[in-house]
């Protein structure tokens, strides 16, 4: 039998079952990036998005087109992270708005909504890319209109347009040239199919645990929310105390008859009870206020492994201590936020995205007033870069991103702002940041200054060292797994065997006649004994120019190099 149509509550179960099924890839999504750098992040990246959204839709107790479409647009326009996570949430955005007005979708329904989505992602990005996460949406959109009159089947005609989007994701290399050299489809791409195909499980009636797929937040007033509302049991009401798992090794082989006579035992003593027997071997797993009864028992049929007892209670209490300082920090902070929200507006303010103590401490020195930890490892969301204007506390608010992949995250909370005017500096390096923050002139206006510090900017040169994380080949360049990296503003610059020989390589591709200033900002994986012997190295080779050392702190990247 067919079906005709997916009503709010099937919708809710489709949409957490799509967030488990990124969830549950994110990790083979991220060994596609096309650089095998350690920081490879785009399945985190959308699986983070997701779950945002996931928390605000398995909140909705009593789901309707119109309050799923809210949580769906709102947490995941919030929550997005990276590139790849900035156009999920402007493809859900699409989605949500042409679904909000009806009371069940149909195949007609479902076909406006995948081409409302793509055309919204496709207007979010500045210079749209073939062969990449839109080229896949794009995909299933044109084959969604294409099924739509021919059949009423939503799981028909939803497993078609899945199995068009997997053609369209494999000839992803075709498109994008770095893609075929690298040996890998498109990572954002295959985020997008890993989400569709999830949903198709959730609607052939996979049933999701929630608790599993969505983690905890901290709403407004530092409640911890779940969907079930676990998190608000206290110690009295855990009326058995002691998780007590362990194996036991039976003496004589283990059948249905030893496990009903252990499940009624044991549920005397206890719940939360499995009991799993396996021939020779018998799983337990039981809360008890008793351990020890759960044992003598045990040893009845045999000798026992891989014991393990945890006071429940005594758990609890340290989590609800940690959840009350928690919540007394926050309590703090906000006050101080209402505080400095009542002061004056200052007429500029600066958020700069780092990581490093020592890069945050130089951001900080020239001027930033807000630092986001972020960075290459973990792009922050639009909503820190939202909070984080908000306790800047300015009329005006300067962002810079320092990583390509944060700019758009950083645009979305721009145009998510209300009452401050924010401007992006489309920094994709830390020391383009960094020049971008020290050119700014407080008796230009602000489109002067972003003028400025965008025209400054452009004249810097980054190479960032560091080394690979499996095998492939980039820009002609051979790349095995271990080889030090020397990633350019364009692509490689070299690779090889010895972070300070690759760093100097990189060098020569990128000090010219022109070049003057060369500052080197070391990570935390390297000495300043080294960084200093480095850094006189390369002075007595270009003795035309400058040079400066500086402590980064940086974690995976040996070195950001920056010449101007």
């Amino acid at each position: 039998m067919g079906m005709n149509y997916i009503d709010a509550g099937m919708l809710k179960n489709a949409f957490l079952a799509g967030a488990k099924g990124l969830e549950a890839n994110k990790e083979w999504i991220n060994e596609l990036n096309v650089f095998p750098v350690p920081d490879g992040d785009t399945g985190t990246n959308m699986t983070m998005t997701i779950l945002s959204a996931a928390r605000e839709v398995a909140a909705v107790e009593n789901p309707t087109m119109e309050a799923l479409a809210r949580a769906i647009s709102s947490g995941s326009l919030r929550g997005a992270r990276g590139n790849s996570g900035v156009i999920l949430s402007q493809l859900f955005r699409g989605f949500t708005k042409e679904i909000k007005t009806v009371d069940v979708i149909t195949t007609s329904v479902l076909s406006d909504a995948f081409n409302r989505a793509t055309e919204t992602a496709y207007k979010a990005v500045m210079k749209p890319k073939e062969g990449t996460i839109l080229t896949v949406a794009k995909g299933m959109a044109d084959k969604a209109a294409e099924l739509a009159p021919q059949t009423e089947d939503v799981l028909e005609f939803s497993e078609k347009v899945l199995e068009y989007g997997e053609y369209v994701l494999s000839q992803t290399p075709e498109m994008l040239p770095v893609l075929k050299e690298a040996g890998v489809v498109d990572s954002g791409g295959q985020g997008l199919i890993q989400v569709i195909k999830g949903c198709i499980e959730g609607l052939k009636g996979k049933v999701v645990d929630i608790d599993a797929a969505v983690t905890p937040s901290v709403s407004g007033n530092g409640a911890a929310k779940t969907a079930t509302g676990a998190g608000s049991t206290q110690a009295a009401d855990i009326r058995f105390g002691y998780c007590t798992e362990f194996i036991i090794n039976a003496e004589k082989p283990a059948d249905e008859t030893t496990e009903q006579e252990l499940k009624d035992y044991l549920s005397t003593i206890g719940d939360s009870l499995v009991v799993v027997a396996d021939d020779d071997i018998v799983k337990i797993h039981v809360h008890t206020n008793d351990p020890g009864l759960a044992i003598q028992k045990a040893l009845t049929y045999g000798s026992l492994s891989r014991i393990k007892i945890d006071n429940m209670r005594e758990e609890h209490q340290e989590k609800l201590i940690k959840d009350s300082e928690r919540l007394a920090a926050q309590q703090k902070a906000e006050e101080e936020a209402k505080e400095k929200k009542e002061e004056p507006r200052k007429k500029y303010g600066f958020i700069a995205v780092s990581v490093g103590e020592g890069l945050s401490e130089i951001f900080k020195g020239i001027g930033a007033d807000y630092i986001i930890e972020g960075g290459q490892t973990m792009n922050p969301s639009t909503e820190d870069m939202l909070e984080a204007i908000e306790k800047v506390h300015a009329e005006t608010v300067y962002i810079l991103p320092n990583n390509k992949n944060i700019i758009l995250a950083a645009e979305q909370a721009k145009s998510l702002s209300e009452d401050t005017k924010v401007y992006v500096v489309p920094s994709k390096t830390v020391p383009q940041g960094i020049t971008a923050l020290i050119n700014f002139a407080p008796d230009l206006t602000a489109e002067e200054n972003m003028e400025q510090m965008s025209e400054e900017m452009s004249h810097v040169k980054t190479a960032q060292i560091t080394y690979a994380v499996r095998n492939t080949s980039i820009d002609g360049m051979e790349i095995a797994e271990g080889d030090i990296m020397g990633i350019g503003d364009s692509g490689m610059l070299s690779v090889g065997k010895n972070i300070e020989e690759t760093a100097m390589e990189s060098l020569r591709k990128m000090v010219d006649d022109e070049s003057e200033l060369v500052t080197i900002y070391y990570g935390e994986d390297v000495t300043e004994e080294d960084a200093e012997a480095f850094c006189e190295k390369a002075r007595k080779e270009f003795i035309s120019c400058e040079f400066e050392c500086q402590n980064g702190g940086q974690p995976i990247y040996y070195y950001m190099i920056s010449v101007e």
